[in-house]
């Protein structure tokens, strides 16, 4: 359909995503800017083994960790959870049930925050990548709170060169915002949709067009997004 509106995604998404879109004459094509490598040594696999057995209070920011600790696990742990945005819960919930998850929020600052007012932790294990930001450890730190960090996966940018025009570009990490403007700039007027606030202040480092994001760090509510913006400013 000739005046269907074009959408890159800088990140694969869920099929029904791209259905859903579709149904509103709204074209996504996907092309992964970034890949995630698990990290795989015996000296991880026996501080995993090890911290299956003890009642931690851990962190995750993403659900790539997520996924990388639950297969160098011997069980499910009793562990304390906080997580970042409704993609990570979800997998926290699935891997580690739901009663676990104690916290959530929407970016590290506001994670800082909600750890922080439950005076009984003293202490976090944080599960990421190479890559994570510096906001939620600084903010620990400097409230007394005792961090270990475990990189669990790497982040590996794929910088891709894209011809096509389109009329909106969804980021979902930093690192991915990085990886696209790596080879690409922004000659002609584009919508930017960003996952988060993080992820929109790093696209705000290359670029000064407006950035729509969603009240949740969630795809499903991302796409949404897209759905309200081309319907309100085109008829088909």
């Amino acid at each position: 359909m000739e005046n269907k509106i074009q959408i890159l995604s800088t990140k694969a998404i869920d099929a029904e995503l791209t259905r859903k879109a579709s149904k509103h004459h709204i074209c996504i094509d996907e092309v992964s800017f970034i890949r995630t490598e698990e990290v795989v040594s015996v000296e991880l696999k026996k501080r995993i083994a090890a911290l299956s057995q003890q009642n931690i209070t851990a962190v995750f920011t993403s659900a790539n960790a997520v996924n990388a600790i639950k297969k160098l696990l011997p069980g499910k742990p009793s562990w304390k959870i906080f997580c970042i945005g409704h993609q990570t819960k979800q997998s926290a919930s699935d891997n580690f049930g739901k009663k676990n998850i104690v916290g959530i929020a929407g970016n590290g600052e506001e994670l800082g925050e909600e750890i922080i007012k439950q005076s009984s932790v003293k202490k976090v294990i944080f599960f990421c990548g190479n890559q994570r930001r510096e906001t939620l450890p600084e903010k620990l730190k400097k409230n007394g709170i005792e961090l270990e960090e475990i990189v669990v996966y790497k982040t590996i940018e794929k910088p891709q060169i894209i011809s096509k025009h389109y009329d909106g570009i969804l980021f979902f990490s930093p690192s991915g915002v990085r990886s696209f403007f790596s080879g690409n700039k922004m000659n002609e007027p584009v919508q930017l949709f960003a996952i988060g606030t993080t992820t929109a202040k790093e696209i705000k480092t290359y670029s000064q067009l407006p950035v729509i994001i969603p009240g949740h760090p969630d795809k499903e509510e991302l796409v949404q997004l897209v759905i309200k913006h081309f319907s309100t400013i085109k008829s088909f």
